[in-house]
């Protein structure tokens, strides 16, 4: 057991630190998420109209909002949601946009079809493409994380096809098509495993911007609805005590920069991991 520790703490002594700080906060806002509901203090939805307004203290550590409901409970509450868009959308990107990045790269023809529809989306900005698939519809976290997905489908398929397109030129796949290989085989058996690494990074950064545009639509109207505690849909809500009660939309303001920043530092340490050119194991 004492040599399979020594074993573990060796290896995680070579990652890089931005990966194991990023992994570990990450880790730990989806624990809160996870057992929220048993540790929050209060009903996140109780109301108390004695208790309205009050500052951070004893009784609430983070204060109450408007209606007396515990603010570090709400926060608490939150996190399952804000983690859900994230999460949801950058899987729904993923799902969508690396086949249709594999076919752009390996069919010429057709990719270019792909790539000038691709173009077009990624001209248009995130939060205007969000709010137009979200204005059509009534507003519900479903249809944010649906939203939010296609919103970044383009970015996921421009680079799954760039990685495939480097790819494509490496003697390996020569070898597939002298075997005279079925398309399908290049694809998932030879491109795919080989493409997976800045693939997961890009996924990794798409949760990071999935989660902030899913808290903007929320904050603009047109995501997660009253009476969610969905974290943009709080920092919306306080806007009317600002000056009152800023406590009420500080709380959800640093859970989701603290959010925010794990994953991207989480981001940038698998990133930094997995490309080779950036591995300096055993330099001098």
């Amino acid at each position: 057991m004492t040599a399979l520790a020594a074993t573990t703490l060796r290896r995680l002594g070579t990652l890089p630190p931005t990966l194991l700080f990023g992994a570990v906060v990450v880790g730990l806002f989806v624990l809160l998420a996870v057992l929220g509901p048993w540790i929050a203090p209060y009903d996140y939805d109780a109301f108390n109209v004695r208790a309205r307004l009050q500052p951070p203290g004893p009784e609430h550590w983070l204060g109450t909002d408007e209606f007396g409901r515990d603010v570090l409970s709400r926060v608490l509450a939150g996190a399952p949601y804000s983690l859900t868009i994230g999460i949801g959308a950058a899987a729904l990107s993923l799902v969508l946009g690396v086949p249709l990045g594999l076919i752009a790269a390996y069919d010429r023809r057709g990719g270019e079809l792909i790539m000038r529809g691709v173009d077009v989306l990624i001209s248009v900005p995130p939060i205007l493409l969000g709010l137009l698939l979200l204005a059509v519809t009534t507003p519900s976290l479903g249809k944010t994380i649906l939203a939010v997905g296609l919103v970044y489908v383009p970015v996921m398929t421009r680079i799954t096809r760039s990685v495939a397109l480097a790819l494509l030129a490496e003697d390996f796949i020569e070898a597939a098509r002298a075997r005279d290989e079925h398309v399908a085989y290049m694809l998932l058996r030879e491109i795919l495993p080989n493409a997976w690494p800045p693939i997961i990074v890009e996924t990794s950064l798409r949760i990071t911007f999935a989660v902030l545009l899913g808290s903007a639509l929320s904050f603009l109207g047109l995501g997660a609805q009253p009476p969610l505690s969905e974290w943009g849909l709080m920092i919306a809500e306080s806007r009317a005590y600002i000056d009152q009660a800023p406590w009420i939309g500080l709380a959800p303001g640093v859970a989701l920069c603290l959010l925010l920043i794990a994953v991207n530092l989480l981001g940038e340490g698998l990133r930094e991991a997995l490309d080779p050119r950036l591995i300096r194991r055993g330099a001098p």
